[in-house]
């Protein structure tokens, strides 16, 4: 008996489920999409799209497709904290509700994205040498994971700090690796559909949104069985 047969099928009928979600939700939200790539357009000129490489499954480099917040050409670090000089004036809406993760549903149909999964790093945050990353690269990276919905007013935490990028590198970006792998440990079907809910949610309607509350919910089942600890163990190594 093929034992690799109930885990290829569960993949066909997720992937095949992603592809449904990813063409209806392009289908759907098309004229949103034209409003605002017009509205880009009009208040920030071209391009309407911005395009970075990303580091993908199995550490393959692959192209994340966003609506451009940024100036133009504007230089600085990989990372964006609150106030952010470069971020436009539609730029900084776009982020508030995050419109302009949505062109990434075009990297779910070529298969270098899922819906859920942990959130795509570009390369010069990753350490291949890791355990941690190394774990997190065996999945597909998604449009939203746990940690992206509990760091979503990420912007505003690295604004506090005198250096972002060694904020973002030693405390922020280990944390959220932790999440994606305790939730990792528990994902099924449900959580998952929970997971983009949340995600819309607060994305519509960010007021009374308690990332306590919701690592509280997701995170209890796994703390219970102690794979946290086990984790961060495998940081400390």
């Amino acid at each position: 008996m093929n034992t690799a047969w109930p885990a290829a099928a569960k993949y066909s009928v997720w992937r095949l489920f992603e592809l449904v979600c990813a063409s209806v939700g392009l289908l759907l939200l098309s004229p949103l999409f034209a409003v605002l790539a017009l509205a880009v357009l009009l208040f920030s000129g071209r391009p309407v799209l911005f395009s970075q490489a990303r580091m993908g499954r199995y550490a393959v480099q692959f192209r994340i497709w966003k609506f451009r917040t940024m100036h133009t050409g504007a230089a600085g670090p990989a990372i964006t904290a609150d106030g952010d000089s470069r971020v436009t004036v539609i730029g900084r809406w776009l982020r508030k509700f995050k419109l302009d993760e949505l062109p990434q549903l075009f990297n779910v149909l070529r298969g270098n994205m899922s819906v859920v999964g942990p959130r795509p790093e570009v390369p010069q945050y990753v350490n291949l040498r890791s355990p941690l990353w190394h774990a997190v690269l065996q999945v597909r990276p998604g449009i939203t994971d746990l940690a992206t919905l509990i760091y979503r007013d990420e912007e505003k935490l690295l604004r506090t700090s005198g250096d972002a990028d060694r904020l973002y590198r030693e405390t922020v970006l280990p944390a959220k690796l932790r999440l994606n792998l305790a939730y990792l440990q528990t994902r099924c079907f449900w959580q998952d559909m929970r997971l983009i809910w949340l995600t819309v949610r607060y994305s519509l309607s960010p007021k009374g949104f308690n990332p306590a509350c919701i690592h509280r919910g997701f995170m209890t089942g796994v703390e219970n069985g102690g794979h946290l600890h086990s984790i961060s163990s495998a940081i400390d190594r």
